[in-house]
């Protein structure tokens, strides 16, 4: 990735796919070329949120909402260190940043990151293309980046697919740390951090959890070094059927029947470990408004999400595995894609989506409570 200054808007930017097919526009944020997954976000909101969530490392993320930048950036909102998308697309950015809690543009903090993103092209018809033909490989070049249409698409052609791409240790952490619980102290979780975001955390300590988090690469000895009631298995990005490492880690947590809780990356994990294949989705759930229903009470709920994999799990029947049985706990409306598993012969459980609500509705928060009772029985 190039990157250059401030005073892109003049700029000329052109977005590259896979498949030949290129929209022209302004370059917005930092100048110069970047690659990724081109996909989309249908989040109405949250930006900031988006932006900084370790699961969108090399992607390029096109926002479906037609304006973005109104409420700047601001010093509180960010859920991880840095952004981690490849690179930003968006159709109309606001040309002045309203909030009482904004710092900065948010097209200042793109250039002071150097992310490279494109402005005013048709999202709308980028968007139905990614529908109909699926995510892809693409690449953003603005500036004296810009070269021959033909020789953009050949290097555009020649990045690595996401399929069979690992990338969680890329995002995590290096060294563990603790997030204290919030009041009393009731329980000890160890989260393993696949790409965590950080609210995820905050919620368990909200709930008087004191959270270790340790690296992608911990040993099931780190693990019960920190003597949890509960551990936790993070979201985070590429290819599930890369991750033996974690495979073999939720294995172990399993075979002593600690209670486990696992989101996105950490539900594909699940499924493997149980013995179920994944698979990528055509163009992935990526949004704040996913209806998914929770099949063990009925209820619907209005879910965050940011995914392109997914278990192949049996929806109608209890599968036998080596951990017991097992079951599809969640189904996304929209397109009967497993959205949650739960083993009933042991206190185990995960969901595909983001119950932290950063950003997002809140439907889902009971899940960490759920993780709270799983915990709560086992220690009684």
């Amino acid at each position: 990735m190039t990157t250059s200054t401030r005073g892109a808007a003049r700029v000329p930017a052109v977005l590259v796919l896979e498949d030949g097919r290129s929209f022209r526009g302004r370059a917005y944020g930092a100048v110069g070329e970047t690659f990724g997954e081109a996909v989309f976000s249908t989040g109405m909101t949250g930006y900031q949120e988006t932006l900084t969530d370790p699961s969108y490392d090399r992607q390029i993320v096109v926002a479906t909402a037609p304006q973005i930048g109104n409420t700047g950036w601001n010093d509180e909102d960010d859920e991880s260190s840095r952004i981690w998308v490849s690179g930003y697309v968006v159709r109309d950015p606001a040309r002045v940043p309203s909030n009482w809690r904004a710092k900065r543009s948010l097209d200042d903090e793109l250039v002071a990151q150097g992310v490279v993103g494109i402005s005013g092209i048709d999202t709308r018809a980028l968007t139905r293309h990614l529908r109909e033909r699926g995510s892809m490989r693409a690449g953003i070049f603005s500036g004296e980046a810009i070269a021959p249409e033909t020789e953009l698409l050949a290097r555009v052609q020649a990045q690595p697919h996401m399929k069979g791409a690992s990338l969680y240790e890329e995002v995590a952490t290096k060294e563990a740390y603790v997030v204290p619980a919030v009041g009393e102290k009731r329980f000890t979780v160890a989260a393993v951090d696949l790409g965590i975001k950080g609210m995820t955390p905050h919620r368990m300590a909200e709930r008087g959890i004191e959270v270790h988090v340790l690296p992608a690469t911990a040993t099931a000895d780190e693990i019960y070094a920190v003597e949890p009631d509960g551990v936790f298995f993070s979201n985070g990005p590429g290819d599930p059927a890369t991750a033996d490492g974690p495979v073999a880690l939720m294995s172990a947590v399993l075979e002593r029947k600690t209670p486990l809780f696992g989101i996105c990356f950490g539900n594909q994990i699940l499924g493997r470990a149980l013995g179920f294949g994944t698979y990528k989705l055509k163009y992935g759930h990526r949004g704040i408004n996913q209806p998914v229903q929770d099949r063990t009470t009925g209820k619907v709920e209005v879910t965050a999400h940011n995914h392109g994999f997914a278990v192949d799990a049996p929806l109608d029947k209890v599968s036998e595995t080596k951990f017991g049985r097992a079951e599809v706990s969640h189904v996304c409306l929209n397109d009967d894609v497993v959205e949650g598993l739960q083993l009933l012969d042991q206190p185990a459980f995960s969901v595909q989506y983001h119950p932290e609500a950063a950003a997002g509705p809140h439907d889902a928060a009971y899940l960490f409570d759920r993780f709270v009772s799983l915990m709560e029985g086992q220690r009684a």
